[in-house]
């Protein structure tokens, strides 16, 4: 594996050396910033003591968050669709009007 196919990445103190292509490096980045972010919050609270417990927590705790997220854009994708058909059935009923009943 060519050096720069990986980045080096540190997490609660310790470096993981982690292939990536070097289009998602700068992703890579930002998502381990992220979840040593969320394990140092979880560790600090004082109720999960062993790096491996936190880790599963900080997982849980982001995977709660991501499906949730995704519930919500589902029901929003829903929502626009019917707003959608709502509109283009008034735009088929004024199109389907009779145009002598318009000018009344």
């Amino acid at each position: 594996m060519s050096q720069s196919n990986t980045l080096t990445v540190q997490i609660m103190d310790k470096e993981y050396c982690i292939a990536c292509p070097s289009d998602e490096r700068s992703n890579l980045e930002s998502a381990a910033r992220y979840l040593d972010g969320k394990m140092r919050e979880i560790r600090s609270s004082g109720k999960v003591i062993g790096a491996d417990r936190v880790a599963v927590m900080a997982a849980l705790n982001i995977s709660h968050d991501l499906l949730h997220k995704q519930q919500h854009l589902d029901h929003q994708a829903g929502a626009n669709r019917e707003q959608l058909r709502s509109l283009l059935n008034r735009v088929d009923n004024a199109l389907a009007q009779d145009p002598n009943e318009q000018g009344s």
